[in-house]
């Protein structure tokens, strides 16, 4: 297995530990709501790495970010709401869609072609969920 794949499952893994029966107390007690402070928090800390190019602090911050989506995977699982596979499947499954012109016919030519392809892709997406 890649390394990268074994790391992911890791972090996955002791995610579970810590929200577990005999695990930490604080991460128990977190919700979806009050979770949504420290994503924040985390996404700012991740821009100010970005803006001072701070590829070292850049490297923490990104897992910081990566921390909140595994928490919310791992409360949506606990709840049978979903669960980082399925968030994983509906993303590639956007990313796909939203991308027609490298993974289907869409010819486009230039960023701006890419742009206004987007632009109906996301019209698109908008009827199907309104629905």
């Amino acid at each position: 297995m890649k390394k990268y794949l074994k790391e992911f499952e890791k972090l996955v893994n002791i995610m579970e530990k810590l929200r577990s029966k005999n695990g930490c107390l604080w991460d128990k007690e977190q919700t979806h709501e009050s979770l949504v402070k420290y994503l924040m928090e985390e996404s700012k800390e991740l821009k100010k790495a970005v803006e001072k190019k701070d590829m070292k602090n850049l490297e923490e911050e990104i897992g910081d970010v990566l921390l909140q989506v595994v928490f919310h995977a791992q409360i949506g699982k606990e709840n049978k709401q979903f669960n980082i596979a399925s968030i994983i499947s509906t993303l590639n499954k956007k990313l796909i869609r939203r991308h027609p012109h490298i993974f289907g016919n869409y010819k486009v030519k230039t960023v701006k072609d890419i742009e206004l392809m987007w632009k109906k892709v996301k019209a698109k997406e908008s009827l199907r969920t309104a629905r």
